[in-house]
């Protein structure tokens, strides 16, 4: 080791030999107390644990606000498709609607002119049935070959033809029954 002294010579009395001394013990106990903080492995290792601690707690935080942000993104995508979804449902669903009201117009047309056909031809029956209704009245009129009692209920059924009809109808029952009753009073022949 060497000394420090600037003159090269030791102490020149007590006084400076004490100074000396102290000025020598405050260079060692620096000196040991840089060497004792180097040998200090369990405070050494308290202050690497606390370094390491909050390292991890960094870490921690980074990890958390990136996962937050992974699942808010993961949130936002999910919004998009299911926000996605219910307008192709609801797209599909006027669609179907649109469909099904133009198949029903459609029906609804068809109907209609059915039902302008069958009014058509009724109309044209009628019209028919009432011509020859008519001829054959003015047939039975003035049909000379007609008895005279016949001839009145001729004339009578063209004045209330409603009438006429269900007594014709009640008639022709009648007759039908008495032809029944006929054959099956013959045995069915």
């Amino acid at each position: 080791m060497r000394h420090r002294n600037p003159r090269g010579s030791g102490a020149k009395g007590p006084d400076e030999l004490r100074r000396q001394i102290e000025q020598t013990r405050g260079r060692l106990g620096g000196t040991v107390g840089r060497l004792s903080g180097r040998a200090d492995l369990t405070g050494r290792a308290r202050t690497r644990a606390a370094d390491l601690r909050d390292k991890a707690g960094a870490m921690t935080v980074q990890l958390r606000s990136g996962a937050a942000h992974a699942g808010h993104g993961a949130q936002d995508r999910t919004a998009r498709a299911g926000q996605l979804m219910q307008d192709r449902a609801a797209r599909a669903g006027h669609l179907v609607q649109d469909r099904a009201a133009k198949a029903g117009g459609r029906v609804q047309e068809g109907a209609a002119r059915a039902g302008r056909l069958v009014q058509e031809r009724a109309g044209h029956g009628g019209r028919l049935l009432r011509d020859r209704t008519a001829s054959a009245g003015h047939t039975a009129r003035h049909d000379l070959r007609l008895p005279r009692p016949v001839r009145g209920t001729v004339r009578a059924a063209l004045r209330r033809p409603r009438p006429a009809m269900l007594a014709g109808a009640v008639g022709a029952a009648l007759v039908g029954a008495a032809v029944l009753r006929r054959r099956v009073g013959r045995g069915g022949r």
